[in-house]
């Protein structure tokens, strides 16, 4: 539950369950997130990285097999994507946006925006946006900072000065919502009431963290643990009428056994009634809508205090 300034990004008490209402009567949000970053540590998309087979096969069978499936249960997805991705493999961005799906930015290079200074960041976003919106034909609406393999916290880079220079250049959204589990307020800057719509995001349900060698856990791999958490948490919000979001690679989630289980999933989760499957950025419409910060946001001065005797 996100809490007041000083603490984490937005107001005391987030949205209880009866207080969402979804389009058209609907049960639940169901957000894809589709990572179009291939690269392994904060530095961003490097000639290494895109020199891996898993890649390769993940940019053409793989998402090849995510565009069909998606396809089949009507599904639009966000595909979050570095300017530099964007770039190189157009053919593909093309296709994604003929198949009704969202491209959201995701930095210059897939960078980790906490390893630059404020000024170069500001350069990168701009930079970004600029080629993002030649490429696509209008300006992305959605930023991600999602967790890379290298990324120890497994939350992402961003923060309140990211949060700031997005809203200032019109995005709607960012993807990396740690402080609920429902769409809800950053507030980026306190005193003027400044806020940039945040959507869910939890390593968890992110593949990076369970398929393709990662670095914690038992074995090579957990597909089975991934889908478990898919399912259960699926459970939770679909009983409780809120939002839940996965994300996936197809670098990783595209083939053998792994797609099998998206598969699973996603018809499992399309067969329920209620399910609203949108991209992020009609996501963030229907909350500006509905939800906006003039009335949502209910901020006060904060209840953390700093003694001298504190660690914080």
């Amino acid at each position: 539950m996100p809490w007041k300034s000083n603490y984490t990004t937005s107001d005391e008490i987030g949205l209880r369950d009866g207080q969402i209402l979804w389009p058209e009567a609907r049960q639940m949000a169901l957000g894809l997130t589709v990572n179009l970053n291939p690269a392994g540590t904060g530095k961003g998309v490097t000639g290494k990285d895109l020199a891996y087979p898993t890649w390769h096969f993940g940019m053409s069978h793989g998402l090849d097999a995510f565009l069909k499936l998606f396809n089949d249960l009507g599904v639009r997805a966000t595909f979050a994507v570095p300017a530099i991705i964007a770039v190189a493999y157009p053919r593909q961005i093309e296709t994604i946006l003929a198949e009704g799906h969202e491209i959201a930015a995701q930095g210059l290079f897939g960078e980790d925006s906490l390893q630059l200074s404020p000024e170069t960041e500001a350069a990168h976003m701009e930079r970004a946006t600029e080629i993002l919106s030649r490429i696509i034909g209008a300006a992305p609406r959605g930023w991600f900072a999602l967790s890379r393999p290298d990324d120890r916290a497994a939350t992402g880079c961003a923060t309140d000065h990211t949060a700031g220079l997005l809203r200032e250049r019109g995005y709607r959204y960012i993807g990396n919502g740690l402080a609920d589990d429902a769409p809800y307020w950053w507030v980026s800057d306190f005193d003027r009431h400044q806020a940039l719509l945040a959507l869910p995001y939890y390593y968890h349900f992110d593949d990076t963290f369970f398929l393709m060698f990662p670095r914690e856990g038992t074995g090579l791999e957990r597909p089975q643990a991934l889908l478990r958490g898919w399912r259960a948490e699926l459970r939770a919000q679909y009983r409780r009428g809120r939002y839940f979001n996965i994300c996936v690679s197809p670098a990783r989630s595209g083939w053998g056994h792994r797609f099998d289980n998206l598969a699973t999933f996603l018809r499992e989760t399309m067969a329920l009634p209620g399910i609203w499957a949108a991209t992020g950025a009609e996501i963030a419409d229907y909350w500006h809508l509905h939800y906006p910060a003039e009335t949502t946001l209910k901020l006060a001065p904060s209840i953390w205090r700093d003694y001298a005797d504190s660690l914080s």
